[in-house]
């Protein structure tokens, strides 16, 4: 009897450390389980996060042409990686791109081409590099310029006054996702600019670059609305109708950014060209002398915006009532 009793204890204590065993095995596993998933979750997050900032330096260097960052940092630089990082979108127009085409605008054999240079999105030191190439060649161009309140930029506004360029407007911020969010936003935009050039220069400017164009897609309300708010306030706005290609990407070396432009020019009457001064278009810059020996000589009168101008719009001003 007690044999049989202590054959079935020993039976008892076998299948508790079987079912002890097991259960072991079951907790071992999903605990196992459980870190295996925790670690392929952490690399996955890693992993969208190494791919989000490298989709971001991507569009970044698309839409700014971004360049490495020098050991030591200026104002301009500091400006331009803010707005980098805030804002991607650009004017992009492809080099060779027929736009702003005027049927009466098309050249023909004996006339006089008119050149006006525009710089959008500065300043920076690459617009003071700039205004001494135009000085060295006596030209004038016009800068259509974004808001920035340090010492270097209040400086280069009034140098750009000072000798005899045109000083337009491009934005405060320069910010797609701020100035297009409404009618107020852009007024608001508009209004700061307008009073901080003129308070910097002493001059009210009279001329207006829409980011991205009259005719954008980016804008959140219809871009009539904020094209009748510049024609009330007697404000002209100038698109382009060549553009250098510098916008978008630094494929382009400085000399075929002047092929870029020369080809171009010689279709039209008038021609206005974007162009770029903001603090990573070193090629504009090695471009600009070039570019101006290639205009004179085609015998191109070079000039800055002015009220004799022909305006050269996406969306005709006047076709807004």
């Amino acid at each position: 009897m007690q044999e049989k009793e202590s054959e079935a204890l020993r039976n008892q204590r076998r299948r508790r450390k079987r079912i002890g065993r097991i259960k072991s095995a079951i907790v071992l596993t999903i605990t196992g389980w459980m870190i295996l998933s925790m670690v392929l979750i952490i690399l996955l997050f890693a992993r969208t996060a190494s791919l989000e900032r490298k989709l971001d330096r991507l569009l970044d260097a698309e839409s700014r042409n971004a360049v490495p960052a020098m050991e030591t940092e200026t104002a301009f630089d500091v400006q331009a990686k803010t707005e980098a990082a805030s804002d991607v979108q650009e004017d992009v127009v492809p080099a060779g791109t027929p736009v702003a085409l005027d049927a009466d605008n098309l050249a023909e054999e004996g006339d006089v081409h008119k050149v006006y240079l525009t710089f959008d999105e500065g300043p920076s030191e690459n617009t003071a590099a700039i205004l001494d190439i135009l000085a060295e060649y006596d030209v004038k161009a016009t800068f259509f310029v974004v808001g920035s309140e340090d010492e270097e930029a209040q400086a280069l506004y009034q140098r750009i006054v000072d000798e005899g360029h045109t000083l337009g407007m491009r934005s405060y911020s320069n910010k797609y996702s701020v100035i297009y969010q409404s009618e107020e936003a852009f007024e608001e935009d508009y209004m700061k600019l307008r009073d901080y050039l003129h308070e910097v220069t002493g001059t009210e400017p009279r001329y207006y670059r829409f980011p991205g164009g009259s005719s954008n897609q980016i804008s959140n309300v219809p871009m009539s609305s904020l094209i009748d708010f510049l024609n009330q306030r007697g404000t002209v706005y100038y698109d382009w109708n060549v553009s250098a290609g510098d916008a978008a990407s630094m494929a382009y070396t400085p000399e075929e950014i002047v092929a870029n432009v020369t080809e171009d020019v010689v279709k039209y009457k008038t021609s206005v060209v974007l162009l770029h001064d903001s603090s990573d278009k070193s090629a504009t810059v090695e471009a600009v002398g070039p570019l101006i020996e290639a205009l004179q000589e085609m015998d191109a009168e070079i000039l800055p915006i002015d009220e004799d101008t022909q305006v050269i719009q996406f969306v005709k001003a006047d076709s807004v009532r």
